[in-house]
């Protein structure tokens, strides 16, 4: 790859502006994950609940990227970011002032970590209006490696609640998103060509296409998976081998930098041997890994290095997934973008809220770990049966797709039936 023409082709400060809010919108949408330890203790939550906590803001974010796709198609992603980034700083001051008392409002400061978490649909359409079809796999890449977010969150919060408080965590959570703002504010920019706005029912048109529900179901299991363990694991290092919440907290965060920094590989990856393909092995090594990672390890050493290689597949299908998407949907990319998001977010939701249930029933993970292995093997022969349709239908009807399809996996370019 060019760098220095992918350096010319887009625009970096913006770039820079989407990676930057993304990441540490991250790292405030998992936070109770990291805290999950602490807060439990203080409610006595049992494993069910735990699962419910950490999951409960997956699934807010999952909803509400459906409306800030909306709201990036019709006022832009700049302004919609800015909005949103307000109303999570806002909502973080005021938790830390009024105080969080009991596990219901536990779960409501879960629904408005939401809105950080939603920030998947803005960044992503903000970075990749600015690239052309060539890059997308590395632009978005990048603004998605703010997933390694999740990591700060790991990485700090279980010591800072030691040392503080965890209700104080969550004031001092509001700092570096004021950073974020102030960056967003004076750097970002929105591309020129950005597409006119639709009528909400144009919107539900997307659903009837049926590429739109097949990259649905593979971002739900690539991104539930990362960002349900994301969630998960520092409850699950704690639970299964005894770690402190801050060793816990750093075993999370390796895990959680593994995947992160996985994702733009996987993005090139699929710019170079095509989106199909790519996902195709990942999946594969996903759900051994995870496969794997359901027998409980000898050590929490043998579990990290286990689970730091699922993380790593899933975190390349996220990048993988996303070079497809702007390419088959360009004109609705916003919400788009927020569909594939939310159906990520509701797999995030299912796989943590799982986890808590199987170990609240069975005394064990493994059901939940086990049963999302298997959605990666039907993913992989969904794929398939996609791929022969893609071939059949794409590149038959339109020539002028020839490009789309080599992007998608060359060996299908010039093999129409």
């Amino acid at each position: 790859m060019n760098s220095r023409a992918f350096l010319k082709s887009g625009n970096t400060p913006t770039l820079f502006s989407a990676f930057l809010y993304f990441d540490l919108s991250f790292m405030v949408w998992v936070i109770l994950g990291p805290l999950g330890v602490a807060i439990a203790k203080s409610f006595h939550l049992d494993p069910a609940h735990k699962g419910l906590m950490v999951a409960v803001p997956v699934l807010s974010g999952a909803v509400l990227r459906l409306v800030m796709g909306v709201l990036v198609d019709h006022i832009g992603p700049r302004r919609t970011g800015l909005m949103a980034q307000t109303i999570v700083i806002a909502g973080l001051g005021v938790a830390w002032l009024l105080g969080v008392h009991n596990f219901n409002q536990v779960l409501m400061l879960g629904v408005l970590l939401g809105v950080a978490g939603a920030s998947f649909a803005i960044a992503l359409p903000l970075a990749s209006r600015w690239y052309p079809p060539q890059f997308q796999g590395l632009a978005l890449g990048i603004a998605g490696a703010g997933n390694s977010g999740t990591a700060l969150a790991a990485l700090f919060a279980p010591s800072l609640a030691q040392a503080f408080g965890w209700s104080n965590v969550i004031g001092l959570a509001a700092l570096p998103l004021l950073v974020a703002f102030l960056v967003f504010f004076f750097c970002a920019k929105d591309a020129p060509n950005r597409p006119a706005p639709k009528r909400l029912a144009e919107y539900l048109e997307v659903l009837k296409t049926r590429d739109a529900w097949w990259l649905m179901l593979f971002y739900f299991v690539t991104f539930g998976g990362f960002v349900g363990l994301s969630s998960s694991l520092t409850i699950y290092f704690n639970a299964e081998y005894g770690l402190t919440a801050v060793i816990a907290g750093f075993f999370t965060a390796a895990c959680v930098i593994a995947g992160s920094f996985a994702r733009p590989i996987g993005g090139g990856l699929a710019d170079r041997f095509g989106g199909v393909q790519t996902l195709t092995a990942i999946y594969i090594l996903a759900a051994v890994g995870l496969a794997a990672a359901s027998f409980k390890a000898p050590s929490a050493y043998v579990s990290l290095g286990v689970l730091m290689f699922s993380m790593m597949a899933l975190g390349a299908g996220n990048g993988a997934v996303f070079q497809i998407v702007p390419q088959r949907f360009s004109k609705e990319i916003g919400v788009v973008t927020g569909l594939v998001g939310a159906t990520g977010g509701a797999g995030g939701f299912y796989l943590a809220s799982s986890l808590g249930w199987a170990k609240q029933v069975t005394g064990s993970y493994q059901i939940g770990l086990l049963a999302f292995a298997g959605l990666a093997v039907i993913a992989v022969i969904c794929l398939t049966v996609v791929k022969g349709t893609w071939r059949r239908t794409w590149l038959a009807k339109a020539p002028a797709q020839e490009t789309l399809v080599s992007a998608l996996d060359p060996n299908l370019s010039g093999q129409a039936a």
